[in-house]
C-alpha cells in the first residue's frame, strides 16, 4: 500500500472513530433523542452496511467458504455482548458530559481495560509503564473530578467509563482474527438481537426528528461501518505502535468537532488533562513496542 493512500486512510478511520462522538452528542444535545432510540438505529444501519461490505468484497470463493453457518457458529457471543453494551452505555454517557470529555473518557477506559486484561493473562509491566498508567489515571481524575458534583453528571461518567471497558474488551476478543470486517458484520447483527429489549424503553411519544435519525443512522452506517471498513484495512499495513499512537488522536478531533457542530467549548483543563493523559498512554505504547521488539 502506497505511503500517501495509507496515511489518508488511516485518518479517514481515526475521523470516523471520533465521529462517532460527535454524532451522538449531537443528535442527543440538539435535538433531544432519546439514547436508546439512537443506538437500535445505529446497529440496524451499521449491520446493514456491513452485510453490503462483506457481499461486495468477499464474492469469491474464499467469501462463500467464509459465510457458512459453521463460521457463524464458531464466533463466541461475547463479541455482540460487548460491543451491544458499548453501544448503549456510549449513547446515554453522552447525555450529560461534553463531546471532547467524553471521547477522552471512553479512550482511557480503553486503554486501562485493555492493560488489565493483559496483566490478567499474565503480562508484567516495567516500572516506566506503571509509572505512565499512574500518570494518565492522575489526568484522568483531575478531568472528571469538576463533574463529580452534578448526579447527571457522575452517572454520564460512569456509562462512559463502562463504555470503554467494554469495547476494549471487544478490541481484545477479536485481535489477530483472519476476517475481522465478516466477525464485526456477524457480531453487529448479534447486537441488534441482544438490543432489541430497548424497544420496550424508547419513548415512543416523543416524536421523530428527521435530523437526528439521519445523525443517528449516519454513526452506524459511515462512521461505524464504514470507518471500521477502512481501519481493518488499513491495519495490516500500520506497526502496531503507529495504530495505537494514532488512536491518540480521536479525543483530540472528538473535541474539535464538538466545537464546530454543537458549539462546546474547550476548556483549559481538558487541555491539560488531555495532554497529560495522551503523553503517559504514549510512553506506555511506547515501552511496550520496545520491550516487544527486544524479545
Amino acid at each position: 500500500m502506497a505511503g500517501f493512500t495509507k496515511l489518508s486512510l488511516t485518518l479517514l478511520a481515526l475521523v470516523a472513530f471520533a465521529g462517532n462522538s460527535v454524532l451522538c452528542r449531537w443528535a442527543l444535545a440538539e435535538y433531544q433523542m432519546d439514547p436508546a432510540r439512537f443506538t437500535l438505529l445505529r446497529l440496524v444501519s451499521g449491520a446493514m452496511v456491513l452485510a453490503l461490505l462483506v457481499f461486495f468484497t468477499r464474492r469469491k470463493q474464499i467469501a462463500v467458504q467464509q459465510l457458512r453457518p459453521e463460521t457463524q457458529a464458531s464466533l463466541s457471543w461475547w463479541g455482540a455482548l460487548w460491543l451491544v453494551t458499548y453501544a448503549l452505555a456510549f449513547a446515554y454517557a453522552y447525555v450529560g458530559i461534553a463531546t471532547g470529555v467524553g471521547a477522552l473518557v471512553l479512550f482511557t477506559a480503553v486503554q486501562f481495560s485493555m492493560l488489565a486484561i493483559s496483566a490478567w493473562r499474565g503480562e508484567r509491566y516495567s516500572v516506566v509503564e506503571i509509572l505512565g498508567v499512574a500518570c494518565a489515571l492522575s489526568g484522568f481524575v483531575y478531568l472528571v473530578w469538576p463533574q463529580l458534583a452534578a448526579p447527571v453528571s457522575v452517572v454520564s461518567l460512569l456509562a462512559m467509563v463502562l463504555a470503554g471497558a467494554a469495547w476494549g474488551a471487544y478490541s481484545t476478543l477479536g485481535r489477530g482474527s483472519p476476517t475481522p470486517l465478516l466477525d464485526t458484520r456477524i457480531h453487529f447483527y448479534r447486537a441488534v438481537l441482544l438490543a432489541s429489549p430497548v424497544l420496550f424503553i424508547i419513548e415512543w411519544q416523543q416524536q421523530w426528528s428527521l435530523p437526528a435519525v439521519v445523525l443517528a443512522l449516519t454513526s452506524g452506517a459511515l462512521t461505524s461501518a464504514v470507518g471500521y471498513a477502512i481501519w481493518f484495512k488499513v491495519l495490516p499495513h500500520l506497526r502496531v505502535t503507529t495504530a495505537a499512537v494514532g488512536q491518540l488522536s480521536v479525543p483530540i478531533i472528538a473535541a474539535l468537532g464538538g466545537i464546530l457542530f454543537v458549539n462546546e467549548p474547550i476548556e483549559s483543563r481538558f487541555v491539560i488533562a488531555s495532554a497529560v493523559i495522551l503523553l503517559s498512554i504514549f510512553v506506555v505504547i511506547k515501552s511496550r513496542s520496545n520491550k516487544r521488539q527486544t524479545k
